[in-house]
Formats: C-alpha cells, structure tokens, sequence
C-alpha cells in the first residue's frame, strides 16, 4: 500500500510539472505589450503605447523607425493571418492544409499574382520611399519572426516561419483585387443559362442597370454552356475552402458641413468583407513630426486602407466595376499548340507550376495562356472540355503601381494630393470616400476602366477569335465616376450603380439599391448630423425595399383558405416597417417566403445545381425586387407541370404555404417561436476551429444578430435550403470620423485586435459589436500617455 502511495504521488507529481509546463509553454506565446526591446537598424528610441482595447499608438522620432515597429508589433499580434495572406497568391496552401487546397492552389496560381508581383518588383525603385517604407516595415516583422514566440498555430500545423519579403506585400495586394469574384461567378453562368434557355428567359434577369433605382449621382464642377457552368461552380467551390476572408461591398457616406450640427465634415465607413478569426483590419496609430495618421492595415501591408488623420479622412468601399472579361478561344484542327486570332493563328504559351503538399507528393501541373490571360480549362478537374476559355484581368495586364497608390493617399495632406495618387489604384476597383478638415467631401471611383463596343454585354463569354469583342480604349480617370463636393452636401456608396460622367454606364456587378435608397432618404431628411446620430444611422436595420415587394404580393393572396393563424401573420407583414430586430418574427417568415418564391420560380428551369449557383450571386438580390414585380414571364411557369401554366398569383401562393409549412417543422405551429435570434447568427471561424475539438478555443461565437441582407448594418448570408441564416459577412469596422471632435472619433472591431488566442484583445470587442457600441479612436498625446495599459519600448540595437 505504501509503494502504491508513492507511486501515485510521484505520478501526481509528474502530472502537476507537465500542467505547470504547459502553462509556462503556453503563457509564453502571448503578445508582448511592455517591456525594452531592441531592433535592429533603429535611429532612435520608439515608444509603443497600447490602450484598454490593444491598439498601438506609436510614437517616434522618423518614419522609417515608427514603421519597423509597426511591423514589429503587427506580427506578433498576426503573424499567422500573415502568413496564410502571402499564401494564396503563390499556391502555398496546400503546404499548410494538405491535398484539400490543391485545386485551390491551382486556380491562385494560374490567375498569374505572383508572376506578376515578380516582373513588379524586379522593376522597383529600391530607393523611393515607398520602397524604403515598406521595407522597414518588414525588417520589423522579420525581427519578430526571429526573436518573438512561434504562434500556437505553427506548432499545430508543423509550418517553418520565414522571412517576409516586397513580393509577399504586393501579393496579399493581388489577393484583395481578385477577392471582389462575381465574373468568375456570373459570367459563365450567366453563358449556360443564355444557352440552355434561350434569351427570352435572360430579358427577365436584372442583368442591365435599372433606370428606376438609386444611382450614385457624379458631379464635377468645370475647372476642377455546360463547361461555363463548370467554370461557375468549380470557383465558388475554390473560393468557399479559402481559410481568409473576401472582400464583398460596403458602405460609406461623407457629410458636408451644411449638414452637420458643428459644421464641420462627418466621415462615416463600414467595409463589408467575409467574417473569420481574426478579423481582417488590424488598427495603429502612428505619429512621427513630420507624419501622423491612424489606420487600418491588411495583414502584411504596411500604408493602410483606411485612416485619418486631424487635416483628412479616407474609407473605400467595392465598386462593382466589372474588369474581368472571359473569351472562348479556338484551337488550329492541324496544331493543338496554336490558337485563332484576328491576325491569324498564335502559339498558346505554356506554364509550369509545383505544389508542395502537406504529407504528400508535389503536384506538378501546367495550364497554357492566350493573348487574354490563363486558360482555365484543366485548372480544376470540374472544368474539362474542348473549348478553351480564357480569362482577361486587367490587374495582371497592367503596370502595378497600388502600393505608389496607397503610399500617396496615406501621405496626402490635401485634397488635391489625395486625389493625384488615385489613378495609381487600377485594381481592385473601389469607392474612394473622402473628407477633410477645410470642408471638402468627394468620392471617386478609382479603377482601370475600358470602352467595349456597343451592344455587347461583357456578362457573358466573349468571342476571343475575332478581334471585335476586344476593349477599345482605356478611359482616363477623370472619366471616372466621381462627386467633388456636390450641391446636394453628402456623398455616398453602398455598391451600388453609379451614373455616368462619360456618355456611358459603366459594366459592373452593382448591388441592388436597398441599402442605397435607405442611406439617401435618411440623409436627405436631416440637416444637423453629429457623431451620434451617425453612429444610429451605421447601425440602421430597417430594409427600404422588403416592406414595398410584400405590399405588391399580398394583392395576390387569396385569404379564403388561410388559417387565423396565417391571417394573423399575414396582417403583421403588411404592417411591417421591414425592421429586423432579434425577437421579431416577420423577417424569419418574410426570408423563408422569399427563398421558396426564388426555388419555386426558376428551381424547374435550371436545375439544382445552377439554382445554387445563381443564389451565390449578386444578381440574385438584383433579382429579388425586379422579378418578384414581374406581372408576366416565362419563367413563372413549372416547365415539370404539362397540364396547367403556372402564374406569378400561383408562385407566390406556393411559396407562402412552402415557408409556413417548413416553420411549422422547424419551431411548431406558434408562430410567436418563429423569432429572427433563431435563425440569424454569427460565427467568426478560425482555420484550426474547423477542429471540433478546438472551435471554442478558436472560434468566437456563435451570437444572434440584429440586421439582414442589404440594409445598412449589413449583416449577409447565404440562402439555402436549410432555412439557417448563418452570417458570413458583414462590416469589417464601423468607424466615424467627426472633424468637430477628431479625437473623439469612434470604431469598432469584431472581434478583437489580436489573432493571438492568449491575448486578452483576442476577443474584447465581440460582444461590443454586436450590441452596436463603439470604442474611441484616441489620438491625444497626453490622453493616451496617461491612459495607456501598458507601454512597449525599442531601442537600438549597438551590437
């Protein structure tokens, strides 16, 4: 009895040294935020100040020191968001999560991002500032992958960390121009539907631009086939197993002083981009003498996408702009290493890529390319068949020049400096929204954009081999859709179309107006906004469009056969002012009746698979008002049904009995259970959550949401058949700039600003978030000195 005592004490003994091993393991990797440090190649000392919310306030005496800590202090809060950014571009996934990623690889690899990055970086002046800049941010980052704690990540995925480089920079870039996908999803789509149905089915689609809906208005004043169907399945398939989020709108408006209280310009902005853990925007206040400016960087970037500072303030969100066109190519009968051109025929050009894979062999592949760009054929093992298809992107064709770019509108102390650095962003396409401390609002559209001939739609697979669909001119970017300090005193986007400046409407994949109608009626409505009512007005729930679609179809309702139950509810829809809270029970059966009103319309004609296809794009929400309002069309009638021809009165009746009966199998008869909280929710996922072992570890979440689809607080999601709205995406910050009170400016994470799981900023802000609150944007000095939690100090390194 006694050797089994000591036994099992010495066993206690030995479990205790393993928990305090793993604890002192463990609490070894988080993020360091006080303290002396040393970095090499400083000039000077650099003060690092973290408020209550992980934010750095970095204070030095140059630019290129504030910037090396910068990175410093990026990494060790996101080394592995980092990490997988630089990834995609170069095919790199696969090394991280095995053979999974391979297609994925594929695909990234074949867009030529990093083939391009290469011929950009090779051509670099190594000594301009920008160079300069960004190079010092990465010796920061660099220092810390040196020095600093291995995230947890590395050790379970097994990965080596490695040196960042300009290449790795300019490729997470690439990927937030490509990350904006509907061509890839639309256009061959939109090719099988046309060739499948015929176009008497298309002139029933919200393909063009809608004269009846709400344009971004300009204004300038004088002296200033079944292989297109697998090309659309296949990437939304690629896209969906892409551990980063992807851009998707957004919306921003900027106030005049006419219309504000104090006079003074109100900058307000909420990119929309995919949910994950971490979020995608990391915040740093940066002050030197001569540069000050707080913003919000992508992973590995180091000007930000956003920022402001005590003379201006900039956001963006996604134009829409449509610079992705696909051209079937034709192969010579007698040489398959040739293809047809206008001027006759051409050698294909072939390249070779390798893959390294995780606990498996590299992958070796080769794609050929045209006169367009890559041929997408064989890329994925869904997209086979004969016909080639190429795609053209105006981002690889040409010259690079968005970090110049970014640089310039992070350094501009003006408007006419800002606006001078714009037409160096040629991809992605994005809504520039601007305003500054003397006054000035404006927006522009900055973008590549090119004439096509009349009367062709590029929302379809071109002819590659004549030379008659081909661009032509480029546009200069006073051309631009653009509005410098309107008559009207605001400026807004929220994706959807803009007008034209140029004698024509641009091509794009605009979102419907919803979110735009509701942003103009509320901001025409008042003359004396502040912070607060902007802050109300960002968290805006209520659809402008819904209410008026469910007044148009409940014309249609025959009452006779409706239970008390369903009159009931009926009387509650019409009376709906389309405001979706938590404990409201309209939006739950309004979407249940949309999705089946969807199914039941064109399920029969497409198909399962292109149905779902077509519910992952944006012309679905284009779709919803326009063809819900369509007294007649062919594509009401069941093509399954030969006795009758169905009727739009009959779809929606259908619908309706559809929605209801699902509820009633879902939550009971009761519909006061059928609350919006059951169904709306948001989950942020980390790449290691998808682990059930490890998703309350990694994920943050699940939480009911407030908001739906297209309102202001725009909180997105997937339609399925599961009748589950699991958000997926939605505003990546909430920020408001008030030039009244610029210190006082107000934002918000959703999550946190740590990718470090040990970090207590890992998911401080998750529950602010969600119930709408807002955190200071600190830039005083003496404020933040005294208010500071903790203070991180570089010195030189004298070795």
């Amino acid at each position: 009895m006694k050797k089994l005592k000591k036994v099992l004490l010495v066993l206690a003994g030995l479990i205790l040294l393993i928990v305090i091993g793993v604890f002192i393991f463990l609490n070894s990797l988080k993020p360091d935020y006080s303290g002396k440090k040393t970095l090499q190649g400083l000039q000077g000392e650099v003060n690092v100040y973290y408020d209550a919310y992980g934010i750095p306030h970095i204070y030095a005496e140059t630019e290129p020191d504030a910037l090396k800590a910068l990175g410093y202090v990026h990494a060790q809060d996101r080394l592995w968001q980092m990490e997988l950014l630089r990834r995609v571009a170069k095919g790199r996934l696969s090394e991280v999560f095995g053979q999974d990623l391979i297609k994925t690889d594929k695909f990234f690899l074949s867009l030529g991002i990093d083939d391009h990055t290469t011929q950009t970086v090779a051509n670099l002046d190594r000594q301009s500032e920008m160079v300069l800049l960004s190079q010092a941010y990465l010796d920061g980052i660099n220092e810390f992958i040196q020095k600093g704690p291995t995230p947890i990540e590395f050790y379970l995925t097994g990965l080596e960390k490695e040196p960042f480089t300009l290449e790795d920079v300019y490729n997470a870039v690439g990927y937030m121009a490509f990350s904006f996908a509907q061509a890839h999803k639309t256009d061959p789509l939109l090719t099988s539907m046309r060739d499948k149905l015929g176009a008497e089915y298309l002139n029933d689609l919200a393909i063009g631009s809608d004269s009846s809906t709400v344009w971004i208005k300009n204004y300038q004043k004088k002296d200033i086939d079944s292989l297109a169907t697998n090309i659309s399945s296949t990437v939304s398939a690629l896209l969906d197993k892409l551990p980063i989020p992807q851009f998707i709108g957004s919306n921003s408006w900027v106030i005049a002083p006419e219309k504000t209280k104090n006079g003074k310009v109100i900058l307000a902005n909420d990119p929309h981009i995919g949910f994950a853990q971490p979020s995608v925007w990391y915040e740093a206040h940066v002050s030197t003498p001569a540069y000050e400016k707080y913003g919000y960087h992508l992973a590995g970037v180091p000007f930000p996408l956003l920022g402001h500072n005590r003379n201006l303030a900039y956001g963006l969100t996604m134009f829409e702009n449509d610079d992705i066109d696909f051209y079937y190519e034709e192969i010579n009968p007698s040489d398959s290493t040739q293809y047809k051109t206008a001027n006759g025929w051409k050698k294909f050009e072939y390249v070779t890529k390798t893959i390294k894979v995780k606990d498996g062999e590299d992958v070796e592949f080769t794609y050929s390319k045209t006169q367009h760009g890559p041929v997408l054929n064989h890329i994925a093992d869904q997209i086979s068949g004969e016909q080639p298809i190429a795609m053209s992107w105006i981002y690889t064709k040409e010259k690079n020049e968005v970090m110049d770019g970014l640089y310039g509108i992070s350094h501009a102390t003006n408007i006419d400096e800002f606006k001078s650095a714009l037409p160096k962003i040629h991809a992605p396409g994005l809504n520039v929204m601007y305003g500054d401390a003397e006054g000035n609002v404006a927006w522009w559209a900055t973008a590549k954009l090119y004439q096509m001939p009349d009367s062709l739609s590029t929302k379809f697979i071109l002819d590659g081999t004549s030379g008659k669909e081909e661009p032509l001119r480029f546009l200069g970017f006073s051309e631009n859709p653009q509005a410098i300090n309107p008559p009207w005193d605001y400026v807004y986007s929220a994706n959807n179309q803009p007008d034209s400046i140029a004698g024509m409407l641009y091509p794009g994949y605009y979102l419907p107006e919803n979110r735009a109608k509701r942003i103009v009626q509320l901001l025409e409505a008042k003359n004396d906004w502040d912070k607060e009512s902007t802050s109300e007005m960002i968290l805006d729930v209520t659809s402008s469009v819904n209410p008026g679609l469910i007044t148009e179809l409940i014309k249609l309702f025959d009452v006779t056969p409706l239970s008390n139950e369903q009159l009931v509810q009926i009387d509650s829809l019409e009376n709906w002012d389309g405001h979706y809270s938590l404990k409201s029970t309209n939006p739950t059966l309004y979407h249940r009746c949309e999705y089946f009103m969807t199914k039941n319309t064109m399920e029969d004609e497409l198909g399962t698979e292109m149905f779902n296809q077509f519910l992952a794009t944006h012309l679905f929400k284009r779709q919803i008002a326009w063809g819900a309002q369509m007294e007649n069309g062919k594509w009401w009638d069941n093509i399954h049904t030969t006795d009758r021809v169905e009727t739009r009165q009959d779809i929606v009746l259908q619908s309706f009995a559809d929605a209801w009966n699902s509820l009633v199998e879902d939550f009971g008869p009761d519909p006061n259970q059928w609350t919006w909280d059951k169904v709306h929710t948001l989950e942020h996922e980390h790449p290691i959550g998808e682990v059930e072992s490890l998703r309350k570890y990694f994920n943050v979440g699940p939480f009911p949401v407030e908001g739906t689809r297209e309102v202001i607080n725009n909180m997105a999601f997937p339609y399925d058949s599961t009748g589950y709205y699991k958000v997926n995406s939605g505003p990546s910050t909430r920020r408001i700039i008030d030039f009244s009170d610029i210190e006082n400016s107000i934002s918000i994470l959703p999550t946190g600003q740590s990718g470090n799981p040990f970090s207590k900023h890992y998911k401080d802000q998750a529950e602010m978030y969600i119930q709408g609150k807002f955190r200071k944007m600190m830039m005083n000095k003496e404020e933040i000195q005294n208010t500071s939690e903790s203070v991180l100090t570089f010195i030189q390194n004298h070795q």
